[in-house]
């Protein structure tokens, strides 16, 4: 596998804070030239570091201001009941992230919704009827202190 240099995580320390730099705003921002810049570039996409191009929107703005952290415990743990969770969870547009976890329960869940009855309705109809759930914890947001999606690099 090959490995990133200084120059490289430079790229990409710039492209996590602004995605929308085109090849020629990078490379100044880098000292390089426009050419072995977006060489590099297309280096690091094609080793799949860079997974992918997003626009991250501010929940507050589109309505969604409640965030809950679930953590679940299934009652058995075997693959075929921990891959039907994780198949079931996949779809659900609520939940924004999903980690199967070690320690007390079993996977931990983000979810985002607009209130509090947007995550009952979420939690009763949802997430309750997936077969072979225990128990659900849930702790809710009131401040956010740190929100990153940026990686330290250099």
């Amino acid at each position: 596998m090959e490995t990133l240099d200084k120059t490289d995580r430079r790229i990409l320390e710039v492209l996590q804070k602004n995605a929308r730099l085109n090849t020629k705003e990078i490379a100044h921002r880098i000292g390089l030239s426009v050419t072995p810049t977006y060489e590099r570039l297309k280096k690091i996409e094609k080793m799949g570091v860079i997974r992918n191009y997003v626009t991250l929107l501010d929940p507050d703005k589109i309505g969604k201001t409640l965030v809950a952290f679930c953590n679940v415990s299934l009652q058995l743990h075997s693959q075929l009941l921990l891959k039907k969770f994780e198949s079931a969870i996949n779809p659900m547009e609520e939940v924004m992230e999903c980690y199967h976890v070690a320690g007390t329960f079993d996977y931990l869940l983000k979810v985002v919704v607009d209130d509090m009855r947007s995550y009952q309705y979420f939690l009763t109809n949802k997430l309750a009827v997936i077969e072979n759930i225990a128990q659900v914890h849930s702790s809710f947001v009131m401040t956010e202190i740190k929100h990153t999606t940026a990686f330290g690099l250099v």
